[in-house]
């Protein structure tokens, strides 16, 4: 019998503890994926800080560096610039890249480090509780926002991405999702060219994907990504915010 779909290399044979319905499994899937197409197992370090993403290492067949919240960044900075032939990642959810690490965020990003940041975000702090985080939508129910997200009172949603593509430092980002078979193809080519460009000593790059929270959000899987692609998609809209070698077409 052909073999046509197998597990990466790069990703553990474990259970994971992810909540059913959560996408970080999809998004470990492409990363892993992508280290064994790139051939890169062997010399990658990721960085998991706090968050869902917390025990990543039990996941990844790479090595992993665990950071307190909010600075994995500045843990990946230290880690590439005294092993620069090592391919370095961080992965991070958005109450820890947006939240507590927005400062370790920008300025890494400022300053073009050559690592890679994969940024999940689902509007929500997942592994707390479910409060508000800063990418939540407006009129979004949370633990913290009952009534909804009132903008008056708690601010407007960061768009991560298109606040780090004003900055000089960063060579390629770019916002994906994973709610159907299109966008999870979209995915991977994003995260490819991110590792692609570290490895070509290009810069900083971060590849938001658009991910769910079953859990926290009281909805179903399949409910949730409709909720995804009526709500997250319109307002944080897919696609490249800054390429600094696009592909000729």
């Amino acid at each position: 019998m052909t073999v046509v779909f197998e597990r990466p290399k790069a990703l553990l044979d474990v259970e994971m503890h992810y909540c059913p319905g959560c996408t970080h499994g999809i998004i470990h899937r492409l990363v892993a994926e992508v280290m064994d197409e790139l051939g890169i197992i062997d010399k990658t370090i990721g960085v998991a800080p706090v968050g869902c993403s917390v025990l990543a290492y039990e996941y990844f067949a790479c090595d992993f560096h665990e950071a307190a919240h909010g600075r994995a960044p500045a843990v990946a900075t230290g880690i590439k610039r005294a092993l620069p032939q090592n391919i370095v990642f961080t992965y991070q959810g958005d109450g820890d890249l947006a939240a507590i690490g927005t400062a370790e965020a920008v300025h890494a990003a400022a300053r073009g480090e050559n690592i890679t940041t994969i940024f999940v975000n689902n509007c929500i702090y997942g592994m707390t509780g479910g409060q508000m985080a800063p990418t939540t939508l407006p009129g979004q129910v949370t633990e913290t926002s009952p009534y909804g997200r009132d903008v008056k009172l708690q601010g407007h949603p960061i768009r991560v991405s298109e606040m780090l593509s004003t900055l000089d430092g960063p060579a390629f980002i770019e916002r994906v999702s994973v709610n159907n078979v299109a966008n999870v193809l979209k995915a991977k080519k994003a995260i490819k060219k991110a590792f692609q460009y570290q490895m070509e000593g290009k810069g900083y790059s971060l590849v938001e994907v658009l991910s769910i929270c079953p859990t926290n959000w009281g909805l179903s899987p399949q409910e949730s990504m409709k909720w995804l692609e009526d709500n997250m998609i319109p307002y944080y809209p897919l696609g490249v915010k800054k390429d600094i070698a696009p592909e000729v077409k």
